[in-house]
């Protein structure tokens, strides 16, 4: 009976799980992940006041897709509101020259940042530490200061949500999104030569790019999907 039991449950979470990758593997020829992801990024996005702190949280280490995309939306945003000062959340040593946290801050000054605008934050391990760490109530008896938060698309409204529940009244964010290249990808495979018998796939640009495109697209939802529900079932949202 017990066995029974089991292979009964066994197959239902087969047959739910072989759902679940057919889908997204059909979802993956259509531009829905896009879009779900765009809008989940763009859901907190917006700067309605001159920041007094830009807050860029980091990703990876340094270099990475993650951390240097964030520095460089980072900078562009530091040289248009120049008398906001700059904190980077990342953890690691702060004293160690070579660390990604001081890579992110010479990455900043390379790009025109002055050092004395720049803080560090480097002992928080996820989004509700650095905020707590961030959130100084001395600062916050004289004035409300308003930040401005720079992270991946997909983690900015979790983002945006943390710091509020930390206690900052006025936050807006940025989403660093990536660019995609302009140029036409397509070629002639006759021409570039090899096998023949091979099929050309170079005017195929959904089959090249955007099925792949779109999988990582459901790979990033799918997570920031479940680290939104963690942080609301915790109350740090």
């Amino acid at each position: 009976m017990q066995k029974r039991i089991v292979f009964n449950l066994l197959r239902i979470f087969f047959i739910i799980m072989g759902a679940i990758f057919t889908l997204s593997v059909l979802l993956a020829f259509t531009s829905a992940p896009f879009w779900m992801w765009y809008g989940l990024s763009i859901s907190k996005a917006g700067v309605n006041r001159p920041p007094d702190y830009i807050v860029v949280l980091g990703g990876g280490g340094m270099p990475s897709e993650s951390g240097l995309m964030r520095s460089w939306y980072a900078s562009r945003t530091a040289n248009y509101f120049t008398r906001a000062k700059v904190i980077i959340a990342l953890p690691g040593n702060s004293c160690d020259s070579l660390s990604s946290i001081n890579a992110m801050k010479k990455e900043l000054m390379i790009r025109g940042i002055a050092k004395e605008r720049i803080f560090l934050e480097d002992s928080g391990t996820n989004t509700r530490a650095q905020a707590l760490n961030i959130f100084n109530p001395s600062v916050l008896q004289s004035f409300s200061p308003s930040i401005l938060i720079i992270t991946s698309p997909e983690h900015l409204r979790r983002a945006v949500l943390t710091f509020r529940k930390a206690g900052f009244k006025r936050v807006d964010g940025i989403p660093a999104f990536e660019e995609a290249i302009e140029s036409d990808l397509t070629f002639n495979g006759r021409k570039l030569g090899g096998r023949p018998w091979v099929p050309d796939i170079g005017n195929n640009i959904t089959f090249r790019y955007q099925f792949w495109t779109q999988l990582h697209y459901e790979e990033l939802l799918l997570r920031e999907l479940f680290a939104l529900g963690y942080y609301k079932i915790k109350g740090w949202i």
